[in-house]
């Protein structure tokens, strides 16, 4: 995207979109100006921000991999965002054919090139939704259509729940969730915290976050977001920063590092 003339009907170019703004700091070009004006004033105050949203995204594919290696062949991702490398159906294909993936957001342009992407993609559907309406998400005739939750499954939460300004809202959706997967069912789960940052600069990403469609971002502690996992049975290595979760051998290209800033905590829980 180069241009205001680009936009979809009914979106505002000049208001930043998390989504976009993720797809910028992963290299993307689905961005905007307003888009990549955010990202930047976020790299200036956490100048590690592109790393940490490759290794979030590397987090992502590899705790699909492992999922699926333990039989899982059915995956709801909430908050996908824009495509990119190593989607959700691309990583659980590869290791159980067939797999059957519900993405779900409530950004038009990315329900836009979602569709576009997986309209030939029979194992994959794109559902509009809110994590803010967990319940809505799961009674979705879309949904229930193509995953049965007779069966256990994955529900994926990667980098949204931070978007949730109030815990109590942040823990009602995860409970949601959680209590109507089956036993076997897997949560998979990251979100942001402070890391390094002081709270003067958290309170000015906060302002940047408050300048986007989705209008906040709240770092948690590590006790509030191992509070997600109640109840669960934690793969190994428990929640730990995106970087130490199971990571392979491929390095991480040293130009994207910076001196430090936010990290992102990740887990993945299995429903008992």
């Amino acid at each position: 995207m180069t241009g205001p003339e680009q936009a979809p009907a009914g979106i505002d170019p000049s208001v930043p979109s998390v989504a976009r703004m993720y797809d910028y700091l992963l290299g993307g070009k689905d961005n905007f100006a307003s888009d990549r004006e955010a990202a930047a004033q976020i790299i200036k105050l956490s100048p590690n921000a592109r790393e940490v949203a490759q290794t979030n995204r590397a987090f992502l594919g590899r705790a699909v991999h492992a999922v699926a290696g333990t039989g899982i062949d059915q995956f709801l991702d909430i908050g996908t965002g824009l495509p990119t490398q190593e989607n959700v159906h691309q990583v659980a294909a590869r290791v159980s054919p067939g797999s059957r993936v519900v993405y779900v957001d409530y950004d038009p342009i990315v329900l836009v090139h979602a569709r576009a992407l997986l309209a030939e993609t029979a194992d994959t559907v794109v559902v509009a939704g809110d994590m803010r309406e967990p319940k809505a998400i799961l009674d979705h005739p879309d949904v229930t259509g193509h995953l049965d939750f007779g069966r256990p499954l994955a529900v994926i939460l990667v980098a949204v729940l931070h978007f949730i300004p109030d815990d109590d809202q942040a823990q009602t959706i995860v409970r949601t969730i959680r209590e109507s997967l089956p036993s076997g069912s897997h949560l998979i789960i990251s979100h942001v915290t402070a890391g390094e940052l002081g709270d003067d600069v958290v309170g000015e990403g906060r302002d940047v976050y408050r300048k986007t469609s989705s209008g906040n971002v709240t770092p948690r502690t590590r006790e509030q977001i191992a509070r997600f996992f109640d109840g669960l049975e934690m793969m190994e290595p428990g929640l730990v920063s995106v970087t130490d979760w199971r990571p392979d051998t491929a390095p991480l290209d040293p130009a994207l590092a910076g001196p430090g800033g936010a990290d992102i905590l990740c887990g993945v829980g299995r429903v008992l």
